[in-house]
């Protein structure tokens, strides 16, 4: 299966967005708290996998989904939230996402590091400062 960026993006802000405090591990089900229209529980497990084995998500200790498709969720990483954060603009994730459309291909690394640039180059044109 080829990764999607869209669904990697959708996957993160969704995990963002769940409700629970700070100090928790949740447990968090593929199917019943990360669906996606538009997109099959296959692929959704599949990226949800990927993310997992990124290390933008801590998993408070655990090794990844287990057989039934849960896993355990403390939060978004550092890394994960630079991801989010640098894509979160609608703008910007479509310049990122086309750059990587473009090139014909991605890693996650490189996915990350073109949003950020967008975003550098956002705030360097609005705050006319330079952050090179």
């Amino acid at each position: 299966m080829r990764r999607d960026p869209e669904l990697i993006r959708l996957l993160l802000l969704k995990l963002e967005s769940l409700e629970k405090p700070a100090t928790a591990i949740a447990t968090v089900g593929y199917r019943e708290n990360l669906a996606i229209e538009g997109y099959t529980d296959d692929q959704v497990y599949y990226h949800v996998d990927q993310i997992l084995m990124s290390g933008w998500v801590d998993m408070a200790g655990g090794r990844g989904m287990n057989p039934s498709g849960h896993f355990s969720f403390r939060a978004l990483t550092p890394a994960g939230h630079d991801f989010v954060d640098s894509v979160r603009d609608d703008a910007i994730w479509k310049l990122t996402k086309d750059g990587v459309s473009a090139a014909g291909g991605f890693t996650l690394e490189m996915l990350a590091a073109l949003g950020k640039g967008f975003l550098r180059k956002q705030v360097e044109k609005l705050t006319d400062i330079s952050l090179g």
